[in-house]
């Protein structure tokens, strides 16, 4: 859990494009933290309506990915040569 912002910025100066991708893949890793957590807490309890709540919040930080995911494409397309050779090297194993 992050309790301080973890780039250290002077007041006033704005991210360089690397230091954008930098943060945004923070928050990526943030949000999947937080879908370990909720999962986690959603199986600790016989509470149904708090188990509910707990997979719904999940389920909202998966699309949160999916928008930062999103954005990081935008700002490195070496991430997505890469996020493509990644897919490729697991299709051709399911063909295996």
């Amino acid at each position: 859990m992050m309790s301080k912002n973890p780039l250290d910025l002077p007041k006033g100066r704005k991210f360089s494009k690397e230091e954008l991708a930098q943060a945004v893949r923070l928050a990526i890793m943030a949000e999947l933290d937080a879908i370990n957590m909720y999962l986690q807490f959603a199986q600790a309890t016989n509470d149904e309506l708090v188990r509910k709540v707990f997979l719904e919040v999940a389920k909202e930080e998966k699309t949160h990915v999916g928008e930062f995911l999103a954005i990081l494409k935008e700002l490195d397309l070496e991430q997505v040569k890469e996020l493509e050779a990644g897919e490729k090297e697991v299709k051709e194993l399911k063909v295996k």
